[in-house]
């Protein structure tokens, strides 16, 4: 018998506590509030939470709202949320101490933005979010407090 935590749909999922960047606690601790997976959320909504999410210093809980608009975003937007989804996760990294995991994030996730800086969708600073992910990204060991490094979602 398989003995993996399982999800509602029977999907492998680690129901493991996490810590406030996502690493998980051992069972029975306490950790912080989870953010819903699966959740379709307006894009307004999306960025209101994952900006709440990173002010609070919690980079990994704001990666899954914004992956949760990458899944569910038109096609014409997916790559921008899946970057958004990948600066949030390079943040992570960062102040995890992980600095090539960091780089390699910020990288690809100012990337996937890029392409959208000439008409940045639902007021998204996408300049902004690119300077920031290659400032971070240069010196990814400054970011020991996610909170006070957390980038603007809009201008």
């Amino acid at each position: 018998m398989d003995d993996r935590d399982r999800d509602d749909e029977g999907r492998a999922r680690n129901a493991r506590p996490r810590d406030a960047l996502g690493r998980p606690m051992p069972r029975g601790g306490v950790g912080e509030e989870r953010a819903p997976e699966g959740v379709v959320r307006a894009p307004e909504v999306a960025l209101a939470e994952a900006q709440e999410l990173l002010d609070a210093g919690r980079p990994f809980h704001a990666h899954e709202v914004l992956e949760d608009a990458w899944k569910s975003a038109p096609e014409e937007e997916r790559q921008l949320w899946r970057g958004l989804a990948q600066l949030a996760v390079g943040l992570t990294h960062a102040a995890r101490g992980n600095a090539r995991g960091a780089t390699t994030l910020l990288d690809r996730g100012a990337g996937n933005i890029a392409e959208y800086a000439a008409a940045p969708p639902h007021r998204i600073d996408v300049d902004g979010l690119v300077a920031w992910a290659r400032t971070l990204s240069a010196a990814p060991g400054v970011a020991t407090d996610p909170a006070a490094s957390a980038p603007r979602l809009r201008g």
